[in-house]
């Protein structure tokens, strides 16, 4: 193989790899980038056998071929090159020469065969969705995946479509058991993307189409299997699916609830965000004691110190103190795009429904702490 290719473009296929190989070193050969060149294209694959990325660029290919060598040591050596060609050549050796000027770099590469199968599909089902509204849903729920690996499947956005909608809608669901995002959202497409179950796509899944929504306006994404399948331009990422069943969320957002709080959220946000820093370094715990239009929000850390701070709401209802994690309201409350946020209870025990005031598809629920 040998190419050559403008380091801008070259660059840019590079750094879309480093978050996807791995780097736990479980299965070493997981550290490479696979660079395949044919037909006047280079094309980069990246993989850590849950999470794999295909791109391509334009280049001149002198020597067809393919090779595998360190994702991060070539990225790092891109990087510091100036802006022109850079001509890459896989030696006899499978070590890979990168050349700019006077510059000659080689790195230890290993055989293209010794790379992992990468994984195909053959559906041409593909449904158009906006990348602003699928970055938008992922936002407001990847907060709230769960880390503990214990409950794999709690490790994911439960996606779905919405079969009791009037129009085309699709759902995403997170939670750690301590609280719930739920974000709803219409397509301009009849397709349906998610089959009638629904799928559940990992943390590090959605992060990765999280990066490449940035680049379009729209993407193509397909399920078949157990992978999902996103596409944007040359880039194409395959996810594969969390297996088993996820709770049945619908059982644990509150239906009735007899209180309800109106209240400026970057108020709120700004106020909890002072207020959280004499609180418990752990648990994060904060109390809100609800009066009249007014709401006291507190913290006490016998190491640190305590904190009190008052804001006006609007509420009308008998006074009742309630105690959270101060982190999860304020990662809701950064999720929320409008002035005002409405927060529904019951009791002190009870869970809370937070939500726009100008939204009910973006749904939180928020487990109160004990005192």
């Amino acid at each position: 193989m040998r190419i050559e290719i403008e380091k801008t473009d070259l660059i840019k296929l590079l750094s879309k790899t480093q978050n996807i190989v791995e780097k736990r070193n479980t299965m070493p050969v997981l550290v490479n980038v696979l660079l395949e060149a044919k037909d006047s294209r280079l094309k980069v694959f990246a993989t850590d056998l849950e999470v794999s990325l295909t791109d391509e660029a334009n280049c001149q290919v002198l020597e067809e071929g393919s090779v595998a060598v360190s994702a991060k040591s070539l990225f790092d050596i891109i990087k510091e090159l100036p802006d022109n060609y850079i001509s890459l050549h896989k030696k006899e050796n499978n070590w890979l020469e990168v050349k700019q000027n006077k510059s000659i770099f080689n790195i230890v590469g290993i055989s293209a065969e010794e790379y992992p199968v990468f994984p195909t599909y053959r559906t041409k089902e593909f449904t158009k969705i906006s990348a602003e509204v699928l970055k938008d849903m992922i936002e407001k729920t990847i907060y709230s995946v769960s880390n503990d690996e214990t409950r794999y499947h709690l490790n994911g956005v439960y996606f779905e479509n919405v079969s009791d909608a009037e129009e085309p809608q699709l759902r995403m669901v997170s939670t750690d058991g301590h609280r719930l995002a739920m974000v709803e959202r219409k397509t301009n497409s009849s397709n349906k993307i998610a089959p009638t179950q629904g799928v559940i796509i990992p943390r590090k899944g959605l992060n990765e189409i999280r990066k490449i929504l940035d680049q379009t306006t729209d993407v193509e994404m397909a399920i078949e299997g157990s992978q999902l399948i996103v596409k944007c331009d040359n880039t194409v990422l395959m996810i594969r699916l969390i297996e088993g069943k996820y709770p049945n969320y619908k059982t644990l957002i509150p239906k009735t609830l007899s209180r309800h709080i109106r209240v400026s959220k970057d108020t709120l946000l700004s106020s909890l965000k002072r207020v959280s820093l004499l609180s418990n370094q752990k648990s994060k715990g904060i109390t809100l004691n609800i009066q009249n239009s007014m709401m006291e929000i507190s913290s006490n850390n016998p190491d640190l110190g305590d904190a009190k701070e008052e804001i006006e709401i609007d509420y009308k209802g008998e006074n009742m103190k309630i105690g959270f994690n101060a982190k999860y309201l304020m990662d809701v409350l950064s999720n929320i795009d409008t002035e005002q946020v409405e927060i529904e209870l019951n009791d002190l025990v009870s869970p809370a429904l937070l939500h726009p005031s100008e939204d009910r598809n973006y749904r939180c629920v928020v487990m109160p702490m004990r005192f």
